[in-house]
């Protein structure tokens, strides 16, 4: 067996009704004075609502930042972090991935002298950081258990800030905060885990034994149960066992890395503003085959969970794993086209030269993707 590194969220909470029994578990951590980081839509959708009472009830003193937007800015982290500057003791970042992506590199860089620009790429950000808490809103990034945080620097770019420094201290799972997402950002997202489980199976570093087996509990629970999340968006079980998946997901692609579906996935959320969920969702099929080649065996051991009916050769339970990602964005009604985002064949050589940018990922494909690939891949999926 080669020799492997694992790390993670130091502590994970799985309760029902916990975020709004926060102000408690807070207090009895020593903190004083919290930041809250989340969306407009979190705070409109008054998911934080019982969260913040709670604060109130105890005296629990607290800011609240609410402007974060999806695939964040460095303004916005900038500005959230000048927030975590005024005094407060603890971060909590509450929602989808951008916001708990905002609140971690809040946390890091109220506390470290470090510019946002020096911190970008693999081990290059510096401590120290405030005390962190992540509650995640959606089962997808599983950014609650991982040591990333990704940043829209430009038109069309996106940068990662990649240390071990980003996990939390406490990331809490209450499926109660999920139950009111709507179908398509259920589906949305729930693909966007089973692609983080996927490749981190696949990848091309740093897969271990660990990362295997959370990757593959990852997509059993997640295909198992995303269609009867999204068919019936108040049963809780379903609900929390994407949760669980999303986390677990997340746990094995922040040690063994995803590779070409998020970095052709990126450019098309920067530069056309769609979810990163439904981006990934868009050329899963097409990179999926791109590397059935060097990843046949791979992919065959994940279909006997998806797919456990299938008998056969390594070839044929490949090929219907790859029948079931295909059908799947359909039959959640997603989007299945990049055309149906807006996105034309004058726009493949701009995203292709974007996600060759993403070597950070493209590294730990199975096969090397060119630009050429690129182009291809992208055009597979228009």
């Amino acid at each position: 067996m080669l020799p492997f590194e694992f790390n993670s969220t130091k502590s994970i909470v799985m309760e029902r009704g916990s975020a709004a029994r926060l102000a408690h578990r807070l207090q009895g951590m020593g903190f004083q004075s919290v930041l809250v980081v989340t969306d407009p839509g979190v705070l409109a959708a008054g998911l934080l609502a019982a969260t913040l009472n709670g604060f109130d009830a105890i005296g629990l003193r607290y800011a609240l930042f609410a402007d974060v937007q999806a695939d964040p800015p460095e303004s916005v982290i900038e500005a959230v972090a000048a927030a975590a500057r005024r005094g407060v003791d603890c971060v909590v970042g509450f929602g989808g991935g951008s916001s708990m992506d905002a609140a971690k590199l809040a946390a890091l860089l109220a506390a470290s002298d470090q510019p946002l620009s020096q911190a970008y790429g693999v081990n290059q950000a510096r401590g120290p950081r405030l005390p962190l808490v992540l509650i995640p809103t959606t089962a997808g990034t599983g950014s609650e258990v991982t040591p990333i945080s990704i940043v829209t620097t430009g038109v069309g770019e996106k940068k990662g800030v990649v240390s071990p420094l980003l996990l939390p201290d406490l990331a809490l799972l209450d499926a109660e905060l999920t139950t009111g997402l709507p179908q398509h950002v259920t589906a949305a997202t729930g693909i966007d885990a089973m692609v983080h489980a996927i490749e981190a199976y696949t990848s091309k570093r740093l897969k271990n034994p660990v990362s295997d087996c959370l990757a593959r509990e990852a997509l059993r629970l997640l295909s198992a149960n995303i269609h009867t999340a999204c068919r019936d968006p108040l049963d809780l079980d379903a609900r929390e066992k994407m949760l669980l998946g999303a986390c677990l997901a997340g746990m094995a692609f922040a040690n063994a890395p995803v590779a070409a579906v998020h970095a052709l996935a990126y450019p098309i959320g920067a530069r056309f503003h769609v979810p990163h969920g439904l981006s990934n969702s868009l050329v899963l099929a097409a990179v999926f085959d791109f590397n059935l080649a060097l990843a046949q065996e791979e992919y065959a051991e994940l279909a006997d969970i998806v797919r456990p009916r299938v008998q056969g050769s390594t070839a044929a339970k490949a090929a219907a794993l790859s029948q079931y990602l295909r059908a799947l964005p359909d039959e959640l009604s997603l989007p299945t086209r990049l055309r149906d985002v807006g996105i034309a064949e004058s726009d493949i050589a701009e995203l292709a030269e974007d996600a060759m940018k993403q070597t950070r990922l493209l590294v730990n494909n199975p096969r090397e993707v060119r630009y050429q690939d690129a182009v291809a891949l992208y055009m597979e999926a228009l």
